[in-house]
């Protein structure tokens, strides 16, 4: 039994971490795309219609990394729960590397659940409420969409950095006296 449940807990982990990591890295690009913000110097001309504010299919495109993201982080409620059964089997509940690996990856679910998500939903609504974003920004420094953009894309390298640690410690089990 040992065998299944860690064979289902690294597929779920791979087929369902996987393409999270990889639609919530996406998606600031994709934002910088959609409101022109990496087109800022272009001149109207020279502007490529897919770095246009306000195109449907830039849109389209952030509206399917976010379906991604949220499908995928429900899914990959799996993994730990398929986790703590192998744990369980294995008997090495109370293992150091275990806890360290349960304590990063609440911190990576708390990252996705309640920064990332949120932040591209945010995103997403100010890019479908015509006018959202002033034309004159009365702060210093970026607009509100590339600063948007940064702070999900160093949140997203949060989260990668988490798992990648968790995969890390999963991997060499320090201490682990089960073998490897």
């Amino acid at each position: 039994m040992t065998k299944l449940f860690l064979s289902l807990h690294v597929l779920a982990a791979v087929l369902a971490i996987g393409p999270v990591a990889v639609a919530a890295s996406m998606f600031p690009a994709a934002l910088r795309r959609a409101t022109g913000a990496a087109d800022a110097g272009a001149s109207a001309a020279g502007a490529s219609a897919a770095g246009a504010p306000g195109d449907r299919d830039a849109l389209a495109n952030l509206r399917l990394l976010h379906r991604v993201c949220r499908v995928y982080a429900a899914v990959g409620t799996a993994v730990p729960v398929l986790g703590f059964f192998t744990a369980r089997s294995l008997g090495v509940l109370g293992s150091g590397w275990l806890i360290a690996s349960i304590v990063l990856t609440t911190a990576a679910a708390a990252v996705l659940a309640l920064l990332i998500l949120p932040g591209q939903d945010a995103a997403l609504t100010a890019l479908q409420e015509p006018g959202s974003e002033p034309e004159q920004d009365p702060e210093p420094g970026p607009a509100p969409a590339a600063r948007s953009a940064a702070r999900l894309a160093m949140l997203t390298g949060v989260f990668n950095l988490l798992w990648a640690t968790v995969t890390v410690l999963m991997i060499i089990r320090p201490g682990s006296t089960t073998g490897a």
